[in-house]
């Protein structure tokens, strides 16, 4: 079989999405469903409707305009700020688009009105992460210039922690996000049809039992696809933790000294080792580099090390000689999960899926 490659259990990851819609809708909470670290895979954003999100997302137009030849009705929002280069594609394509700055939205109502088009905006503020938003107190004038723009519908409002920064969804701003939405709808006597709490990191504060306010949406990806959550990346009870293996075959795999030998400098990518001696060890070499993922964000069965990677090459220390052309298997954490999808080199095999009529 083809290597490297990632295997996508299918089942896996709509058990994953159906548990949390159903956490979540318990407490008054919808999910948006975030194929941005799957490139916009179609089959796996099939996966997530079946499972019951209420939408999809993701931060490229382009995995939007691939999913939407294949979902024309769903709901489709672009979490990312629109690039003004692209306005015309993300009317033409995205239901709704989170938004932060005038000069963007006017662009969007221009495309709009070409377009023939209403298109919905959320207007994300920021809330200590210091990624995207607009400040609390200049939130007013935001949604008072907002709701000028002819074809655009202010769709509601939202925030985003847990990214830039690390900061963690709590009591605190998840109540500052409600009082801002009430406010909002007492000065401009309107309705939010959606106040979107955050993302994967909100859900120990969504299902831990607080009061949820006037939150009602959570746009969640690597919680469903890894079944953890990403505050310290536990595991999620009750969740699939393996939905992704990411396979790659044996290249080299000789006994070595383990510690190198030579005036050390720089490695290809800037870095300076620390390597300790060990005396022999049996090293071995997978057709996997760099580009294709990352070496910290892979986990393997017991036993088995990683201990670098070049372009091209991934070297870990099993313990003993492998047989050239056999495959070790790794699972990935997100930051892994993201780059086997991009890359080209990475064959991804998807799972025959057992699931439900729609």
């Amino acid at each position: 079989m083809i290597a490297p490659r990632l295997e996508i259990d299918l089942d896996k990851i709509h058990h994953n999405a159906r548990t949390l819609v159903e956490r979540l809708a318990a407490r008054g909470i919808s999910v948006t469903g975030i194929t941005k670290a799957t490139l916009g895979s179609p089959e796996i954003a099939e996966v997530l409707m079946r499972a019951g999100v209420s939408g999809l997302g993701d931060s490229r137009i382009e995995n939007i305009e691939a999913m939407r030849r294949s979902f024309a009705q769903a709901t489709m929002t672009l979490i990312r700020s629109p690039m003004l280069s692209q306005v015309d594609r993300v009317v033409a394509h995205a239901d709704v688009s989170c938004n932060t700055e005038l000069d963007v939205i006017a662009g969007l109502s221009c495309a709009a009105q070409a377009a023939k088009r209403t298109h919905g905006v959320i207007l994300m503020a920021e809330l200590g992460d210091l990624r995207e938003g607009i400040m609390p107190g200049n939130f007013h004038d935001a949604v008072r210039e907002t709701l000028r723009f002819p074809n655009i519908a202010l769709k509601g409002i939202g925030a985003n922690l847990a990214c830039q920064s690390g900061i963690t969804p709590d009591a605190n701003n998840m109540a500052e996000l409600s009082m801002l939405a009430d406010s909002i709808e007492v000065t401009f006597g309107m309705k939010l049809d959606i106040v979107s709490g955050g993302n994967s990191g909100n859900l120990c504060w969504a299902l831990g039992g607080a009061d949820t306010g006037r939150i009602d949406n959570l746009r969640l990806g690597e919680s469903i696809l890894l079944g953890c959550e990403p505050l310290h990346r536990q595991p999620i009870d009750g969740l699939h933790t393996d939905a992704f293996t990411l396979i790659a075959e044996v290249i080299e795999s000789k006994l070595k000294p383990s510690e190198p030998w030579g005036v050390i400098a720089q490695t290809a990518f800037g870095e300076k080792p620390v390597v300790a001696d060990l005396g022999p060890r049996a090293r071995t070499i997978l057709a996997l580099g760099r580009p294709d993922d990352d070496p910290c964000g892979l986990r393997a069965s017991s036993g088995i090390k990683v201990l670098g990677a070049s372009s091209d090459h991934l070297i870990v220390d099993v313990g003993t000689r492998l047989p050239i052309g056999s495959e070790i298997a790794f699972h990935p954490n997100y930051s892994a999960l993201v780059q086997a999808m991009t890359s080209p080199f990475v064959a991804k095999v998807l799972s025959h899926p057992k699931l439900p009529a729609a």
